[in-house]
């Protein structure tokens, strides 16, 4: 069964770093574009972080600096390191997989989703 699983998401304070982790069963992520989509509520899903099977990257403007996404292909699963962490920053935060790059990270393009995660971040 082709499935991802997303763990990670916690409360943290303002200023304050979380990893989320994107774990892959049924397929092999190196073969795939791989995207992290936060979705607020009352607010549409939008991809901050997208990496490409052969390394490519993209980030949003809104996080640039401040996220990096990562493969560890030896473990099947993606990573997104936060930092700097602001209360705009809350979400569930969904890991999607696509087969296509797309260079500006879209959620049309992927093909596969998680259930997400979800990240609080608040004093």
């Amino acid at each position: 069964q082709v499935q991802l699983v997303e763990s990670g998401g916690d409360l943290v304070q303002p200023g304050g770093s979380l990893r989320l982790s994107c774990a892959a069963s049924g397929f092999t992520l190196g073969d795939y574009t791989i995207g992290w989509f936060p979705q607020a509520p009352g607010k549409e899903r939008e991809g901050v972080a997208c990496i490409s099977s052969d390394g490519r990257t993209y980030y949003a403007d809104s996080v640039k600096g401040r996220f990096t996404i990562s493969r560890d292909n030896a473990k099947n699963t993606v990573e997104l390191q936060m930092d700097s962490l602001n209360v705009n920053d809350t979400a569930e935060y969904y890991c999607a997989a696509g087969y296509d790059y797309d260079s500006n990270c879209l959620g049309s393009s992927m093909d596969v989703w998680g259930k997400g995660t979800l990240v609080t971040v608040s004093s």
